[in-house]
């Protein structure tokens, strides 16, 4: 029994729990680069026309970053448009045969000009080829560093008009790397590009978990020799110290409704559960147990806390109600479960399954209990949903290295984001942002 519950806790240290400068700062490394392989059976042909952006020098290529985004959905088969004569930069002007014979369904189109005071304006339309209409256009006033997010907010336009989901690509993810010894949590675009620093240290940063509005991270971090839980603003690098009680602090959860969190904590026993206020106040225990109990999770609609226990002789997934009460279990397929994480609609909870040896990510289905292995790893961890719930975001290690991957939530559609020289891992994906 010893034995094992080691092995749990070196298991959770790399799962869940794996200063520095206080303000967000872009770095120099690298983006993340990212390999796609598989696709929906029945994939939309779009054309995204190449912008003009004659007067515009020196900004990057708005319609690859469009296509790029739609293509990692695996919900389009973007078409290749140089050699059609018509080039298009408004919709009036587009000659739909030329693309109904490209055997395009949808074309985007768009044009970038500058404005007064050192701003751009991007105008963009979006038409369905067949029918001849159009679907949407938007115009966005910006600062030239807002290209490449007006370009994943026009994709989202994009995939939102044609498939009736949200989309995610103007979201965010936030991750660990360590690098040269030097730990820094990361957040980047959802496509790996942009990555600016949290904040680092030469002392392990893990656990990271965005509040609810995206606007704060929380984590923990060794940097005074023992686990503290932080919360940090993005916006003003300002972050309060959340609990550093005697003992470990660690895997803080945020409610759906950011008041409060769920944490571990070490400081009256082995590791329980406990809810604490945003602001460090109202500390309350919330499992009693002898056994470890760790990565708490709220459901979507804040009435349980899912969490890894190895109660039963072996780490498996637990819930509890998250006004306290008697904990239940939740998983029964398998020898080993963890790292629990609800989709956005609370009707499927991703884990970590020891699947013959290899730890992968699984979906579980919680109303008929169906188990479904998704990734294709063998030191799969730290899975995390994106807002829509299309996609499952999670570290992978190979050669002794951490790097990102992800999978669509049908197994269909598979990435690998790979950064040179960094060792990556726990991946969260944050919020959809208005």
């Amino acid at each position: 029994m010893k034995k094992l519950l080691n092995l749990f806790q070196v298991a959770l240290l790399s799962a869940t729990a794996f200063m520095a400068s206080a303000i967000v700062t872009p770095v120099s490394h690298a983006a993340l680069e990212i390999e796609i392989s598989g696709g929906n059976a029945q994939q939309l042909p779009i054309a995204i026309v190449p912008f003009n952006q004659d007067n515009v020098k020196n900004q990057e290529n708005i319609a690859n970053i469009i296509s790029a985004d739609l293509r990692r959905s695996g919900m389009f088969r973007v078409l290749e448009t140089a050699g059609v004569v018509s080039q298009p930069s408004n919709i009036s002007q587009v000659k739909y045969s030329d693309w109904a014979a490209l055997q395009a369904q949808a074309i985007a189109v768009g044009k970038i000009e500058t404005l007064p005071g050192n701003r751009l304006k991007v105008s963009f339309q979006l038409g369905d080829v067949l029918k001849q209409t159009q679907l949407a256009g938007m115009d966005y006033n910006i600062a030239p560093n807002q290209l490449r997010m007006t370009a994943h907010k026009i994709a989202d336009v994009i995939y939102q008009k044609l498939t009736g989901e949200s989309a995610i690509f103007a979201s965010r993810i936030a991750y660990i790397n360590k690098s040269k010894g030097r730990y820094a949590l990361q957040v980047a675009d959802a496509d790996g590009v942009n990555p600016q620093t949290v904040v680092s240290s030469n002392e392990p940063i893990i656990s990271p978990a965005w509040s609810p509005d995206g606007s704060k991270i929380a984590y923990v971090s060794f940097e005074k020799k023992k686990p503290i839980i932080f919360v940090q603003s993005l916006m003003t690098g300002q972050r309060i110290t959340l609990a550093s009680f005697k003992g470990n602090n660690s895997a803080p959860a945020w409610s759906p409704d950011g008041s409060k969190l769920a944490i571990v904590l070490t400081h009256a026993a082995n590791s329980q559960l406990y809810l604490i206020n945003a602001d460090g106040s109202g500390l309350k225990q919330l499992t009693k147990s002898s056994a470890i109990d760790t990565e708490p999770i709220w459901s979507p609609d804040a009435k349980w806390i899912y969490f890894s226990s190895d109660r039963g002789g072996s780490p498996q997934i637990y819930k509890v109600s998250s006004i306290g009460g008697d904990a239940q279990r939740v998983t029964f397929d398998g020898p080993y479960n963890l790292s629990p994480r609800f989709s956005p609609d609370g009707k499927s909870l991703a884990m970590i399954r020891n699947d013959g040896g290899k730890f992968r990510v699984a979906l579980q289905n919680l109303t008929t209990g169906q188990v479904q292995i998704l990734s294709e790893g063998s030191q799969d961890e730290s899975p995390s949903f994106a807002p829509n719930g299309r996609v499952i975001l999670y570290a992978t290690r190979a050669a002794g290295r951490g790097s990102l991957a992800a999978v669509s939530a049908d197994g269909r559609v598979r990435q690998r984001l790979s950064e040179s020289g960094g060792d990556i891992r726990e991946p969260a994906w944050g919020p959809l942002l208005n």
